[in-house]
């Protein structure tokens, strides 16, 4: 038989590393301001979390998972199939993926074409889908520094690299006309595959590191969430794409093409079985921390909108369980 799991006093978050910062900054307050402890928050992805956050009901299993896009049906069977059968979803506000490089680097207006002509594993030639042959960014289009394309990003794992396949690359694929002519499997498999011949190298679930590579080498780009660019704006610059340059505004208001929804995930069954769940997302949830004024603002977060908090709020009392419905 094995043993009993031990009662825990701490609650234990993973999940996302774009959802991370934010998370962490909650979770320190509401350990420094209540009598609850400051809860384990862990870096895994979004696509791991999910995966450990899934397992099972009891306190070996994590309590919450931070995710950088929406929890997908297949993640939400795997729950249910392992007895996660109560979700609380929270959807927190929004962020952008960004292209980012040293501020001493030249300054690229890139569209969403020309990043999938540099980023794609296929690029169309003469009719066919071919690897791709574009060594240089001006290879993509002559207006570009005539210099290699050298992109660092997220493994795929994370939500961020999820997301960014399917609203930055894919988003670009299908400006091509050679696209409209794919099956749906084709269509996912060539627009949302990122080349692997050394143009884009993968950097692990810690953002700080590519941000460390960009401010060292003013060759290379790279793809993360909108904090981070935040957080080194003395450092670093964003592309803009498709002509938006990414800001708060812009990332809010939809008008910048690769922003996304972060969320974070709540086991019901741990309520009351580990303390301080409700009263962590009830922090989270408030106008002080996701307030138009709120703290997690100042650290860059794009917070929802007034009737979007107060859904939040409302979602914190009443617990509703997520169904199956709502994520087809």
């Amino acid at each position: 038989m094995s043993a009993p799991a031990m009662a825990r006093d701490t609650i234990s978050i993973v999940g996302s590393s774009t959802v991370y910062p934010f998370a962490t900054v909650v979770a320190e307050r509401f350990g420094s301001n209540t009598d609850f402890s400051t809860p384990k928050m862990e870096s895994t992805g979004s696509g791991g979390g999910m995966k450990i956050f899934c397992q099972g009901i009891g306190t070996q299993n994590p309590d919450i998972t931070n995710a950088s896009r929406r929890m997908k049906s297949s993640e939400f069977e795997l729950c249910q199939s392992n007895g996660v059968k109560d979700i609380v979803e929270f959807r927190i506000g929004s962020d952008g993926i960004v292209i980012a490089s040293s501020q001493e680097a030249d300054h690229m207006d890139l569209t969403l074409k020309q990043l999938f002509l540099a980023l794609g594993e296929k690029v169309p030639q003469n009719g066919e889908w071919v690897a791709n042959p574009n060594k240089n960014w001006s290879d993509v289009d002559s207006s570009l520094p005539n210099k290699p394309i050298r992109v660092m990003g997220p493994p795929p794992t994370s939500g961020t690299r999820d997301s960014f396949n399917e609203l930055a690359l894919e988003g670009g694929c299908d400006q091509l006309q050679e696209a409209e002519s794919l099956s749906k499997d084709e269509h996912k498999a060539i627009c949302q595959s990122i080349r692997e011949d050394g143009a884009f190298i993968e950097a692990g679930e810690n953002d700080n590191l590519i941000v460390q590579k960009l401010i060292g080498d003013k060759d290379m780009y790279g793809v993360f969430g909108y904090s981070f660019l935040e957080e080194n704006a003395d450092r670093l610059q964003a592309a803009s794409l498709n002509g938006v340059e990414p800001t708060q505004a812009n990332i809010a208001e939809d008008k910048y093409p690769v922003a996304r929804s972060l969320f974070f995930y709540v086991k019901k069954a741990h309520v009351g079985v580990v303390p301080g769940i409700v009263e962590y997302a009830s922090e989270f949830v408030s106008p002080r921390a996701m307030g138009p004024n709120g703290y997690l603002k100042d650290v860059g977060l794009i917070v929802p909108t007034r009737e979007a908090l107060m859904e939040l709020q409302d979602k914190v009392e009443n617990m509703p369980n997520l169904t199956l419905n709502e994520l087809k």
